[in-house]
């Protein structure tokens, strides 16, 4: 599968300098956990599934996950996971393996050897689960029915743990359940895909909602939490995972109470003010707000819950001219430190203190591609979105 497949060979080569490379289910852990993306999260009872995930993955969807917790009502769950088994069938016999990367979220430990046994060889097309309300004490359980159900399979399944507790997120207990957790993560490294973050299960515990106008960041105790994560479990020194940014829960409403966020200017400067009205009329302002946010915090990709925020996600993952010229400079550098003036001549890079952004920078850039000198994700977003 591939970023941006879905453009035409002339948009390509128009639109970027070097194009996203190829991946698949069996490339390094390191080069997968940055090429999700934005993953879309779909319920696990819809009557199409399996063909709105084919749907979904022409579209420019590389990583999906299929829930059987929150979005399936209690009295429903036995039937989503009939549906769920039915849907993998299918893909599996209309050979799946292209992608994108699937993902189960279940609803406890036990589901997981219990799915696997369910869907034999069909488990060909699953490359892990997502694991709700994981904390170092539901984690070795989670972890176990893992380890079990790859002996049912035969297989090697990925684990993306998803940190939404009180016991992570209050101030008494946080230190001591960040550390437990990373020692826990640690001794499964090799599984552990990404530590997603369930930023709407964290304002429930103190019954708080975040309007469009606001992002998670403006929620405090949230926002206080994402930097004690990143902090723990997002280090640079190569004991770090990925940490991904929380949902964005809107999408297109029928009015806007206050000015839209989304500046005017790069829209009007790209000749794209049509697009910006595109954008606004489906609250995306919002989101694109966030995920630069998230950006500078130190997540990579998002968890998504509608398609419209797909393509803004990934557009705004893809490596500008100016960063990957820097990033090249920096670790083509044959000085044992110092600081070089930058190509563009509008900073300065040193060489120790942004070797590991730079690192991360080339890692992105392989799998979203490096734009070309004038575009921005402005003309990203044009070519991706329906006219």
């Amino acid at each position: 599968m591939r970023h941006f497949g879905y453009l035409s060979a002339s948009d390509e080569g128009a639109l970027f300098e070097r194009p996203p490379e190829r991946f698949d289910r069996h490339s390094g852990s390191d080069l997968l956990s940055v090429a999700l993306g934005a993953t879309l999260y779909m319920p696990a009872d819809r009557p199409a599934l399996a063909a709105d995930i084919t749907k979904q993955a022409a579209a420019g969807v590389t990583s999906v996950v299929a829930c059987l917790e929150d979005a399936i009502a209690d009295e429903q769950v036995e039937a989503a996971e009939t549906n769920l088994v039915g849907a993998l069938h299918t893909l599996h016999e209309e050979s799946h393996a292209d992608g994108p990367l699937l993902f189960v979220r279940v609803r406890d430990a036990a589901q997981i050897p219990a799915l696997v046994r369910r869907l034999g060889p069909a488990v060909a097309v699953l490359d892990g689960f997502v694991m709700p309300k994981f904390t170092a004490l539901t984690g070795t359980d989670y972890l176990h029915a893992l380890d079990e159900a790859d002996r049912v399979a035969g297989t090697s399944l990925r684990a993306m743990p998803v940190l939404e507790s009180g016991a992570v997120l209050y101030a008494e207990t946080r230190v001591d359940e960040l550390s437990r957790l990373r020692a826990l993560l640690h001794r499964d490294r090799r599984r552990i895909l990404a530590v997603r973050l369930g930023a709407t299960d964290l304002c429930a515990l103190y019954g708080l909602r975040r309007s469009p106008e606001l992002s998670i960041y403006d929620i405090k105790v949230v926002a206080d939490l994402i930097a004690d994560v990143v902090n723990v479990l997002g280090r640079a020194d190569g004991s770090g995972f990925v940490v991904t940014g929380p949902v964005w829960e809107y999408y297109a409403g029928p009015e806007r109470i206050f000015k839209p966020q989304l500046r005017r200017s790069p829209f009007d400067e790209s000749d794209e003010s049509d697009l910006r009205g595109r954008l606004v009329s489906r609250a995306i302002d919002g989101l694109i707000r966030e995920v630069q946010l998230d950006k500078a915090n130190g997540l990579t990709g998002k968890s998504a819950i509608h398609p419209s925020h797909v393509a803004v996600v990934n557009a705004l993952s893809v490596v500008s001219s100016e960063e990957h010229r820097d990033a090249s400079d920096v670790l083509g550098s044959q000085q044992g430190g110092g600081v070089l003036a930058s190509g563009h001549g509008n900073k300065m890079n040193e060489i120790r203190p942004h070797t590991a952004w730079a690192r991360a920078t080339m890692l992105r850039a392989r799998v979203f591609g490096v734009a070309a000198d004038d575009v921005s994700f402005v003309e990203l977003l044009s070519a991706s979105l329906p006219r």
